[in-house]
């Protein structure tokens, strides 16, 4: 089996000072604590030190830590599969710990995500003299996003608007708006629905006002998906139950290394490890959960 981490946290990150309080592992409050993802590497750590301090016979592991997670799966990215020799690749059931949350959420389900840019192309004028003469292209976009279906789309489906930007002075008819934003969703049909649609809504307001517009997108990450129909997740969820620690099976919302690992047949489960209030100052960890999800991964290598 395969173990899966990444090695990278999301500013602020500098200078961070662990403070132990209680149970929790937090900060000053001026830094994130980077639990995500430190938290997932201490656990892969620490049971790998109790299998060998207890020479305790188990399965055969694998470890994978990436780079880059944070900043689009650069890291699980860029692998190139082709030179990884051939006693190396990792066991096609992977667990990942990188759940925000207790120990028992066992994440098996996350949507893909496209990014998209619109590029709106006006005619610059004298907004002053003849404003008549221009196309100005923040209203192209204006116009457009008054008739894109934005947010919740349906059960499977979400979007989002990141930046409009535009910068002439006021005496100008602006001819230049980029608009960037996201979709994502667990079903492609209703991905390319919906940047479809977006698609049209800019058509018509070119078509209204005159001017271009170009659409790009591209698919950030792919969508993850049991391969077992949940047999993986259910196998380990008996583990935790065992501990007295109830499950549960989640779809989820965000995306991690495991839906580009997906692309190449990895079954991964995402299980939480006691990370709160995550890429946030007030940051922490429940070292009791941590505690749990190391015993249950001993747990499960070793049965």
């Amino acid at each position: 089996m395969t173990l899966a981490a990444h090695t990278d946290v999301v500013e602020p990150c500098q200078n961070i000072n662990p403070i132990i309080d209680g149970d929790f592992i937090v900060t000053d409050e001026t830094t994130t604590l980077g639990g995500d993802d430190k938290a997932g590497i201490a656990a892969i750590l620490e049971t790998l030190e109790l299998l060998i301090e207890n020479n305790e016979k188990h399965k055969d592991i694998y470890v994978l830590l990436t780079p880059c997670e944070e900043n689009g799966m650069l890291g699980a990215k860029n692998i190139d599969w082709d030179k990884v020799p051939e006693h190396m690749i990792p066991a096609k059931n992977m667990i990942v710990i990188d759940n925000s949350g207790r120990a028992g959420l066992i994440a098996h389900t996350a949507p893909s995500k496209y990014d998209f840019k619109i590029t709106f192309n006006g005619r610059k004028a004298h907004a002053g003299i003849e404003p008549e003469k221009g196309i100005n292209a923040i209203t192209l976009a204006g116009v457009a996003i008054s008739n894109m279906n934005i947010g919740r789309i349906d059960s499977l489906t979400t979007s989002n608007l990141g930046t409009i930007h535009s910068e002439f002075p006021s005496n100008v008819v602006a001819d230049l708006c980029v608009v960037t934003g996201e979709v994502r969703g667990h079903s492609l049909e209703s991905i390319n629905e919906t940047l479809s649609s977006y698609e049209n809504a800019c058509k018509k307001s070119v078509e209204l006002f005159g001017g271009e517009f170009t659409f790009e997108k591209i698919c950030v990450f792919p969508a993850l998906k049991p391969t077992d129909e949940l047999a993986f997740a259910k196998e380990f969820a008996t583990i935790y139950e065992k501990m007295g620690i109830s499950t549960e099976l989640q779809i989820i919302g965000g995306g991690s290394d495991s839906n580009i690992f997906a692309e190449k047949g990895y079954n991964s489960i995402i299980i939480g490890v006691g990370m709160e209030a995550v890429h946030t100052v007030n940051e922490k960890l429940d070292t009791r959960e941590l505690f749990k999800t190391i015993e249950a991964l001993k747990n499960y290598i070793t049965k």
